[in-house]
């Protein structure tokens, strides 16, 4: 979803370092997180363990109380000092995995539970830009989710193209009736669709909405309700729809492509904005040093 920047990265760290996300199946599938290349090294040694959580500051694993892990950090003289290994995959499943150095701060045990416990560690630096990227565009999506969840993405050629969307027409569920229709809008809370029915019909059914993007090997199916439906001008046949997702259901890969076309938007403003205010400037600026009135004279 294009190239993120070194001053991105540090906006990221800077808005987002004590904001810890949860390992859920939805976000490990996002994030394309490989669970079963994680593991800690620890005085020579390695040891498989599950990360259950994640921030730019720390991270929190689980481990069996009978292995060597929890063995090693145990010891009394433990210097607590470990590396964690994060494993992801990329295009074309290559992987990319790094790293993070961290000091064991805190064990506590797992849900009442005698054979596991949850380890808190505390990174000793910054953690790498990869991870930096890829959690900071998940926690800005999700907060984009709520502060935007009402800005609206006209379906168009450009649009389709910066969504990497694949096309416009697609299908919508509609009270278990799947339905050919076309995308007029998108945002993170809804969608606004056309397709051929009554409205009197449609209004307050449930929906699933399909959506293929092109980096994306799965449809992605997102469920709502339908909140209005009107007919088409000069059409009796035809009804444009808005649906309202379940905000709970919106799946983070979703979030993920309208926050990025969103952000890039606004950038793009933002940019044109301080070209006009610097042209102002220095249209204000050879006013000051020319003032109107003001001539030339000259002796003979």
């Amino acid at each position: 979803m294009g190239v993120t920047t070194s001053q991105q990265l540090t906006r990221y760290y800077d808005l987002y370092r004590d904001k810890e996300i949860t390992f859920t199946k939805d976000i490990i599938r996002t994030l394309n997180l490989d669970p079963r290349q994680i593991y800690i090294k620890c005085n020579g040694g390695q040891w498989p363990c599950i990360i259950n959580s994640t921030s730019f500051q720390l991270a929190r694993i689980i481990i069996g109380t009978r292995s060597g892990a929890f063995a090693e950090i145990s010891k009394k003289d433990s210097q607590n000092v470990v590396q964690l290994r994060f494993c992801f995959y990329e295009v074309e499943n290559q992987l990319l995995s790094f790293f993070v150095s961290a000091k064991v701060t805190g064990i506590s045990t797992y849900m009442n539970s005698k054979d596991l416990v949850v380890v808190t560690l505390c990174f000793t630096q910054r953690p790498p830009d990869d991870l930096i990227e890829l959690v900071g565009k998940l926690i800005e999506a999700n907060t984009n989710a709520m502060r935007r969840r009402e800005e609206r993405i006209v379906i168009n050629e450009d649009s389709m193209r910066k969504l990497a969307l694949v096309k416009e027409e697609t299908y919508v569920t509609v009270d278990n009736v799947p339905r050919r229709c076309i995308l007029r809008d998108l945002s993170f809370s809804g969608a606004k669709i056309v397709l051929l029915g009554v409205s009197k019909y449609l209004t307050e059914k449930p929906t699933i909405l399909s959506l293929d993007f092109e980096d994306v090997d799965e449809k992605i199916n997102i469920p709502g309700m339908i909140v209005s439906a009107d007919l088409v001008e000069g059409r009796k046949d035809i009804v444009a729809v808005s649906i309202k997702f379940q905000e709970d259901k919106v799946p983070l890969t979703y979030k993920l492509h309208i926050n990025s076309f969103i952000t890039a938007v606004r950038k793009k403003q933002l940019s044109a904005t301080e070209q006009i205010a610097a042209q102002k400037a220095a249209q204000q600026q050879m006013q000051s040093n020319n003032p109107i009135g003001t001539t030339e004279t000259s002796s003979n």
